[in-house]
C-alpha cells in the first residue's frame, strides 16, 4: 500500500509498504481522507520538541475513513461503518487519566509520531480510539473533525464565550480558523487577524466565511478595538499564533476582567508583564487537545452544517507530490490541506 513516509528534516518520500493486518482486538481502515495540520509541518522540519520522532515514519494523524475488516474481538464496529480516530491515545491510568483529564496523560502517544499514522491506504485502530461518522457527515468533511475538536474544546470548554461576546482570535492557521467558526457558530461577534503574508489565501477564506479579519501590518489593531468593542477591549481573545508575541498582544487587547485562551504553542519562551493582567483581573487559561466529548462535539456541529467544511478544505494537493502541500502550508499559502485516499 503506498504511503507519505517522513524520512528527514523537510523530507518525506512516497513508499510501497505491506498491508496492514489488524490484531483480533483492532479494526482495519480503509482511509479516505487525511489532514496535514501545524504539527505535522514541525515534524516536517524536525524542529525541536519533535526531533524524538523515530524516522522513517508514516505521518499523519488527522483522518477519515471506513471500516473493512474487524478483528475476532471487536464488537463495537462493524465492516462499512465510517470512522474518525482520536490520534491523542492516553494510557487510562495515570494520575491525570483518572482524575477524568486525559487530554493531558502523562504517558499519550501520537498517532503519526509515536508510531505510524494515517498519510496511507489502510490503517490498523483499536477500538477505543474510534468515533463513529453518521450518515449526513461525507468522509471528506469527516476528515477535519480532530482539528475541529481541539476548537469546540478551546471555545466550549475552556472559554467562557456566550453568544454576543466579542471575541478576537489571533492566527488564521488551521486551529484559528476552526476556533472563529466555533465562537461565530456560538453566536460570538468574532473577527480574525493576521498577518501581510495571510492575505493571498488565509484571511480571504475566513471572510469567506462570514467572519471579519484584519492584516496587523496594514491596519491599526488599536483602531478596530475601539470601533468594536467601544475601547473597553475583547471579551475573550484566543491565541492560537503559536508565536511568543501572541500571548503579549492577546493581554493588550483583551478587556479588564475578560479572558485569553492560549491554544497554539510558542517555539521560544515570552515575556508577560502580569501587572496589568492581575490589575484587570484577566482569566488567562489554556486549552491543550481535545476528549471524546469533543470529538463528539465537533462531529455534531459537521452534522449540523454549522461548519462550512467544503470552505476550509484545500482538496488540490496531490497524495503522489505531497511535498508541495507540506512547503506550502508553511508559506501560509494554504490553510487545511487535506489527502485524498479514496482513488488510490
Amino acid at each position: 500500500m503506498k504511503a507519505i513516509v517522513h524520512t528527514g528534516p523537510r523530507a518525506i518520500e512516497i513508499r510501497e509498504r505491506e498491508k496492514a493486518v489488524p490484531d483480533d482486538d483492532e479494526v482495519l481502515v480503509r482511509v479516505h481522507s487525511a489532514g496535514l495540520c501545524g504539527s505535522d509541518a514541525h515534524a516536517y522540519k524536525y524542529e525541536d520538541g519533535y526531533e524524538w520522532i523515530p524516522i522513517p515514519r508514516t505521518m499523519g494523524h488527522e483522518y477519515s475513513g471506513e471500516v473493512v475488516e474487524v478483528g475476532d474481538d471487536v464488537t463495537d464496529f462493524a465492516v462499512g461503518d465510517h470512522v474518525v480516530e482520536e490520534p491523542i491515545h492516553d494510557c487510562g491510568s495515570c494520575f491525570q487519566c483518572k482524575n477524568g483529564q486525559p487530554n493531558v496523560c502523562q504517558n499519550f502517544e501520537i498517532t503519526g509520531m509515536h508510531n505510524d499514522g494515517a498519510y496511507t491506504e489502510y490503517t490498523t485502530v483499536r477500538p477505543r480510539d474510534l468515533h463513529q461518522i453518521p450518515e449526513d457527515v461525507p468522509l471528506g468533511h469527516a476528515s477535519i473533525t480532530e482539528p475541529l475538536s481541539i476548537a469546540t474544546r478551546a471555545v466550549f470548554d475552556q472559554s467562557a464565550v456566550t453568544p454576543g461576546d466579542t471575541v478576537l482570535v489571533e492566527g488564521p492557521g488551521p486551529i484559528g480558523v476552526l476556533v472563529a467558526a466555533v465562537a461565530d457558530s456560538l453566536g460570538a461577534d468574532v473577527v480574525v487577524s493576521g498577518l501581510g503574508k495571510d492575505t493571498a489565501y488565509r484571511l480571504p477564506l475566513v471572510e469567506d466565511l462570514g467572519i471579519e479579519t484584519i492584516d496587523v501590518e496594514a491596519t491599526d489593531l488599536e483602531a478596530i478595538v475601539d470601533e468594536r468593542t467601544d475601547g473597553v477591549g475583547f471579551d475573550a481573545v484566543f491565541d492560537t499564533t503559536g508565536h511568543s508575541s501572541g500571548v503579549e498582544m492577546a493581554i493588550d487587547h483583551v478587556r479588564k476582567g475578560g479572558q485569553v485562551v492560549v491554544v497554539g504553542l510558542p517555539g521560544s519562551p515570552s515575556e508577560v508583564f502580569m501587572t496589568p493582567v492581575v490589575r484587570g483581573e484577566v482569566d488567562v487559561n489554556t486549552s491543550y487537545g481535545s476528549t471524546w466529548r469533543n470529538f463528539e462535539q465537533a462531529i455534531r456541529l459537521l452534522s449540523a452544517g454549522a461548519i462550512d467544511a467544503d470552505a476550509i478544505i484545500d482538496r488540490s494537493y496531490s497524495v503522489d507530490e505531497p511535498t508541495a502541500a507540506f512547503e506550502a502550508f508553511l508559506e501560509s499559502e494554504t490553510c487545511k490541506p487535506v489527502f485524498s485516499f479514496a482513488d488510490h
